[in-house]
């Protein structure tokens, strides 16, 4: 057991701390044909599952063209570039599938601020 446990930190990549609700910035690597880029989804956190080990995943709406889209990535995916944080939004759930039945403004989440010393 203590071999899996060691294998999946070799295995795990420096990434932000994610949360449910954070508004996040994800390049993720395409290939197409002989190429390859990256492209950039930006959306809304609305769960996470597996937190801490090397398939945690979360899974991202966006509404695209008034249809929402939700895709499931892999934190820890070699596929991932980058993670960035843009907002900190304020939420008091833990998954956020509320947010499906909504449309136009209402998915606006408000913005937490971090506390100023």
């Amino acid at each position: 057991m203590n071999y899996i446990k060691t294998l999946e930190k070799i295995q795990l990549k420096e990434r932000p701390k994610l949360k449910v609700g954070y508004d996040v910035k994800v390049g993720v690597k395409i290939i197409e044909g002989n190429k390859e880029r990256v492209q950039f989804f930006q959306g809304t956190i609305i769960s996470k599952n597996n937190s801490g080990s090397s398939n945690e995943t979360i899974t991202v709406r966006k509404i695209l063209q008034g249809i929402g889209v939700e895709r499931v990535l892999l934190v820890h995916s070699p596929k991932i570039t980058s993670i960035v944080v843009e907002r900190i939004g304020k939420v008091r759930r833990s998954k956020l599938y509320y947010l499906r039945n909504l449309q136009g403004k209402a998915t606006r989440l408000k913005e937490r601020f971090k506390k100023q010393k």
